[in-house]
C-alpha cells in the first residue's frame, strides 16, 4: 500500500568519481546532523471540517442497541431532524525545510492542503505563522513563506542526478509527531515512477514514517537531494521502502512557485505511448524507441502538422527514448517559443517547429474524433475479435461522437493474442496499419496487406472511452 500521509526519506552521498572503490560507512552522522538540523522545520496545520450528518452505527434487527441509537440519532422521533453535527477543527503534522534566509520553506502539498492555519516550529523551538505561496499537485510540492526578524538558517539543493544506488543519505523530519528526528540509509533505487505524470522519485531504506512528509533527504555534503513524499507499507509504518521526489524536479517547481505562485509547464498537445518491440515491427521501424503519437487534438502539435502515427525521436535538439522523457522535456520547455520536433513518418524523418502552449491552460482539452460516413452493419471475426461497424447509437453509448467511424469490438476470444494484450468488448478500432477502417472488409484488407508485405504483425489504433492507444497483433497465422 502506498501512503502519502507518512512519507519517507532517501539519502545519498556525494558523487564519487572512483567507479570501483567502495566507500566506508561514516563513523557517525552527528556532525552532519548538527550542521543541517537548524534548517529543518516541523509543520502543524489546522483545518475546519464542515458539519455533516454521519451515518449512524448499524446493528442487527432486534439488537438491544437498535432502539437506543435510533432514538439518540433522531431525538424528534421517526422523521426527526437527527443529530445537529457541528463544524470542528482538525490538526495534522508534517515536515519541511528552509531554502532561503528570508523564510521560504518547501514541504509536500498534501501536508498543507486545505489548511486554514499553518504554523512552523523552528529547531530552536520558536513558532512562526506561514503563508502559502503556491502548490503543485502534480509533484506534491508546496512553497511556504514566514516572516522573521533575523535571517533564518537554510540548506541548498544538490544535484539528484548525481546520486547513485548505494550512496548514503540522511532523512530528517517530524515522524509520528515526535519532533525533530534523523534516520540514515542508502539510495535503494532511482528514477522511480509512482502515479504522477512528472514522477522522478529516489527510493531509500532510511526510516520514514507518518509526519516525515515534506522533510528533506540529504546527501553527505548537507545538500537536499529529495523531498520525502511517500512510503510503501502494508501497515502504515516504515518497512524500508520510501520515496523522495528528486531535487532536480523540485527545484524547477519551487522556482516557478516563487516567481509566479503557480507552475507554468509547456504543452505539446498530443496523446502518446511508448514504442514497444511489437509496435516497432508492425510499423516497420528498426528501433523500439521514441514516443508514438496516438492522437492529436486541436493544439500546438496539430497546428505544426504533427499527426497520429508519427514517432517523436527528438525534441528541442535532444533525443527522445520514451514517453516519460518526452513529457519531462516538454514540461521544462519555454511556453510560447518555437521548438524543433523531429518525427519519424512513413520511414522518413522530418523536422516540425512547434510553438508550445501552457499545460495548465489546456487541461480540459478533448481529443478530436474521426469523422466518416456510416457503413452497412454486419459483424465479422478477425484476429480473434468479433467486430461491427459503428452506428450513431453505438458510438454514443461508447462515449464517441455520433459521427465517429470505426469498428466496435463486441467479443474477444479469451485464447487470442488480442485478449492477452488487453483488448475487450466495447473498445473501438479506428485505424489498422495507420489507415482508417469503417467496415469489416477494411480490417481484413489491412490484415492481407500486412501479410503480403511480409510483416509479422499489424498495428491497430484502439479507443477505450475515447482514449486512444496503439496495439500490435500478430498476423502470421492469419488465413490468406
Amino acid at each position: 500500500m502506498l501512503s502519502v500521509a507518512g512519507s519517507m526519506a532517501f539519502g545519498a552521498v556525494p558523487y564519487a568519481a572512483a567507479p570501483v572503490a567502495a566507500q566506508d560507512a561514516p563513523s557517525s552522522f552527528a556532525d552532519l546532523a548538527q550542521q543541517i538540523s537548524p534548517s529543518v522545520v516541523n509543520i502543524t496545520t489546522t483545518t475546519t471540517i464542515a458539519a455533516d450528518t454521519q451515518r449512524p452505527p448499524m446493528f442487527p434487527n432486534g439488537s438491544p442497541f437498535e432502539e437506543f441509537f435510533r432514538d439518540f440519532m433522531n431525538p424528534g422521533g421517526p422523521g426527526g431532524p437527527g443529530p445537529q453535527a457541528q463544524p470542528h477543527r482538525a490538526e495534522a503534522l508534517g515536515s519541511g525545510f528552509i531554502i532561503s534566509e528570508d523564510g521560504y520553506i518547501v514541504t509536500n502539498n498534501h501536508v498543507i492542503e486545505n489548511a486554514d492555519d499553518i504554523q512552523i516550529e523552528l529547531f530552536s523551538g520558536k513558532t512562526l505563522e506561514a503563508k502559502l505561496v503556491g502548490t503543485d499537485a502534480s509533484t506534491d510540492i508546496a512553497l511556504l513563506k514566514v516572516e522573521s526578524d533575523e535571517p533564518l538558517p537554510f540548506v541548498p539543493f544538490g544535484n539528484s542526478d548525481q546520486m547513485r544506488v548505494g550512496d548514503w543519505v540522511l532523512a530528517m523530519g517530524n515522524p509520528l509527531g515526535q519532533g525533530f528526528s534523523a534516520s540514515s540509509g542508502i539510495v535503494s533505487a532511482r528514477n522511480r515512477a509512482l502515479q504522477g505524470t512528472y514522477d522522478d522519485y529516489i527510493q531509500t531504506d532510511a526510516a520514514i514514517n507518518r509526519g516525515n512528509s515534506g522533510g528533506p533527504l540529504f546527501n553527505m555534503d548537507g545538500q537536499v537531494i529529495g523531498v520525502n513524499t511517500a512510503i510503501l507499507s502494508p501497515n502504515g509504518g516504515s518497512i524500508g521502502i520510501g520515496f523522495s521526489m528528486a531535487s532536480n524536479v523540485v527545484q524547477k517547481v519551487v522556482q516557478q512557485l516563487r516567481e509566479f505562485g503557480e507552475t507554468r509547464r509547456g504543452w505539446l498537445g498530443v496523446q502518446i505511448q511508448d514504442v514497444t518491440a511489437d509496435v516497432a515491427e508492425a510499423m516497420g521501424v528498426d528501433t523500439a524507441s521514441g514516443a508514438l503519437i496516438t492522437d492529436v487534438p486541436d493544439g500546438p502539435a496539430k497546428d505544426a502538422g504533427i499527426q497520429a502515427g508519427d514517432i517523436i525521436t527528438s525534441f528541442a535538439g535532444q533525443n527522445v527514448s520514451d514517453t516519460r522523457e518526452l513529457v519531462n522535456r516538454v514540461a521544462d520547455a519555454p511556453i510560447g517559443e518555437s521548438v524543433p520536433v523531429v518525427v519519424l513518418r512513413d520511414g522518413r524523418t522530418q523536422t516540425l517547429n512547434v510553438t508550445l502552449g501552457r499545460r495548465e491552460e489546456a487541461q480540459g482539452a478533448q481529443p478530436g474524433r474521426p469523422n466518416g460516413q456510416q457503413t452497412p452493419e454486419h459483424n465479422g471475426e478477425v484476429l480473434g475479435l468479433t467486430v461491427m461497424p459503428l452506428n450513431p447509437e453505438v458510438a454514443q453509448e461508447l462515449g464517441l461522437d455520433a459521427e465517429a467511424r470505426g469498428l466496435a469490438i463486441t467479443e474477444v476470444d479469451e485464447m487470442s493474442e488480442a485478449f492477452q494484450k488487453g483488448l475487450r468488448a466495447g473498445d473501438v478500432i479506428t485505424e489498422a496499419n495507420q489507415q482508417p477502417v469503417g467496415s469489416v472488409s477494411d480490417l481484413t484488407a489491412q490484415v492481407t496487406a500486412a501479410v503480403d508485405g511480409g510483416r509479422k504483425s499489424m498495428l491497430l489504433l484502439v479507443r477505450r472511452e475515447g482514449a486512444p492507444r496503439f496495439v500490435a497483433l500478430s498476423v502470421e497465422a492469419q488465413p490468406q
